[in-house]
């Protein structure tokens, strides 16, 4: 998922046609994802944890936060529920001493990142206050060896989809080395394909593709209604049980080279996200050979997809400027990537089969099909039937997994530079998401897991860690063997 500025004019064209539709009003209806997200089994937040290299000022933050955020409709209204059952968004006052937390700790303390640590696995299991808006900033001015201080922002998933929210955050930043400038996200390229000046040839590869998507599409909604009513992954030493979304998470992360991922990335020509896909089934073939399971057995990633356009962060900080009540919401479909667990003589066959596996998706219309379907159960059933199904796809499934691109510089958090940005999601039926988080030249790889089916998230996050210098080396012995060879 790239965050850009390449459809800013098109999205604030739509929030201006938007914003002329909602003015005035001080309620609004919830969108059927954000529904989904309020039912018990998919009830989901949001955690960005953000390491600062100097101490955080709390009454700095709040006058930011004053002067962006609360400017956002969905940051400055709280849940309504009307007889029980009808829910929606009400417009309020917001005060910020209810939302910016600041933890008394001891600095001296002996292990500030098993605290931290600690106390984030804590907050997993208290739930969002509905009294208010359902967000909220923890500020922890303790030393780690990454940061001087660290910030928690916990987001309700109702609020919004994951690329929103963590586009709202960066909107909320600015450049260190200017401080009047947003962040730069790096647009997503698009691939030029050579068109060829004949028509007959051209209408053949039209017709082709045409087919292609078809034939992808059924394929994909028949696993995907396959996965709904009774197909369940085999169970491993990785798959929760019935009730891990009830369980306290661990969230750990691990700061691996951006570079080196583009080194791998640029020499095999694939994309970062091949590349990622690739170092995480490495990873699941490594734990599944040290526990012996069988030859043949099913595991899949669940990941989810934004089917509405990527809201640029200078869409944001213009909509949060201007008090903008734009429609938000959640917009997102479902994809469930499998990953084939077989030992490969070379490791850069784990990125080829990888990206095999993630093309035949992308030429495919599931997520846009699973988003249509989710928005007609909700319409005819209500949303404990969509939530009823959608828990059935992450359970039946092993994991998640997520990547979302962020700034190629340094950014300062209301005049607090970042040092690193890790954020993830819990309250699903899974006992492992995996995040990656770009930034700068690094990139943090969020592992969020239930500690009864995974003790040792450390460890995983080693694994992570491990499997991409297994491909940089690969990459750096086959360059030297072409050399020599010339």
């Amino acid at each position: 998922m790239d965050l850009g500025r390449r459809e800013i004019e098109e999205i604030d064209e739509e929030l201006g046609r938007k914003d002329k539709a909602e003015e005035g009003q001080d309620e609004v209806g919830l969108s059927p994802g954000s529904l989904l997200f309020l039912e018990p089994g998919t009830n989901c937040c949001i955690i960005a944890v953000i390491g600062c290299k100097t101490n955080i000022d709390p009454e700095i933050v709040k006058e930011g936060l004053k002067q962006t955020l609360v400017h956002h409709s969905r940051f400055s209204s709280k849940l309504q529920v009307i007889n029980g059952v009808k829910r929606k968004w009400l417009k309020t006052e917001v005060d910020l001493d209810n939302h910016v937390i600041v933890q008394q700790v001891d600095t001296q303390i002996e292990s500030p990142s098993q605290f931290i640590e600690d106390y984030i696995s804590n907050l997993t299991t208290i739930p969002v206050d509905s009294s208010k808006p359902l967000w909220e900033l923890r500020i922890l001015n303790l030393k780690t060896p990454e940061a001087e201080a660290v910030a928690i922002l916990r987001i309700h998933h109702s609020i919004g989809d994951g690329m929103s929210l963590i586009s709202s955050l960066f909107a909320c930043c600015r450049k260190s080395s200017d401080p009047g400038a947003l962040p730069t996200i790096p647009m997503q390229k698009q691939t030029d394909r050579p068109r060829n000046r004949r028509g007959d040839l051209w209408l053949l590869l039209s017709v082709w593709s045409v087919l292609r998507l078809t034939l992808n599409t059924l394929v994909n909604i028949s696993l995907f209604m396959a996965t709904i009513l009774f197909m369940k992954d085999t169970k491993t030493p990785l798959k929760g049980l019935s009730g891990v979304e009830h369980n306290p998470k661990r969230i750990v992360h691990q700061t691996v080279s951006l570079d080196d991922i583009k080194l791998v990335k640029n020499a095999m020509a694939v994309t970062v996200n091949d590349v990622i896909l690739g170092v995480t089934q490495a990873v699941e073939v490594d734990k599944s050979k040290s526990n012996n399971l069988p030859r043949h057995f099913r595991l899949r990633a669940t990941v989810l997809v934004n089917i509405r356009q990527a809201i640029g962060i200078q869409a944001i900080a213009d909509m949060m400027k201007n008090k903008s009540k734009a429609k938000w919401g959640n917009k997102l479909g479902f994809i469930c990537f499998p990953f084939t667990i077989a030992l490969r003589l070379d490791p850069l066959d784990y990125i080829r089969q990888a990206k095999a596996i993630a093309d035949r998706k992308k030429l495919s219309l599931l997520a846009l099909c699973t988003y249509l379907i989710n928005n007609c159960v909700v319409k005819l059933f209500g949303s404990k039937i969509s939530s009823c199904l959608a828990y059935r796809i992450f359970f039946n499934t092993t994991m998640s997994i997520s990547n979302v691109v962020g700034p190629v510089e340094e950014i300062s958090f209301f005049g607090h530079p970042i040092a690193f940005i890790a954020p993830t999601v819990y309250g699903h039926p899974q006992a492992l998401t995996v995040h990656f988080q770009s930034y700068i030249n690094k990139m943090s790889i969020v592992v969020t897991v239930d500690p009864n089916v995974i003790p040792d998230p450390h460890r995983l996050c080693d694994d992570f860690s491990e499997s991409l210098k297994l491909f940089k080396d690969a990459i750096i012995l086959n360059n030297s063997v072409i050399a020599n060879s010339i």
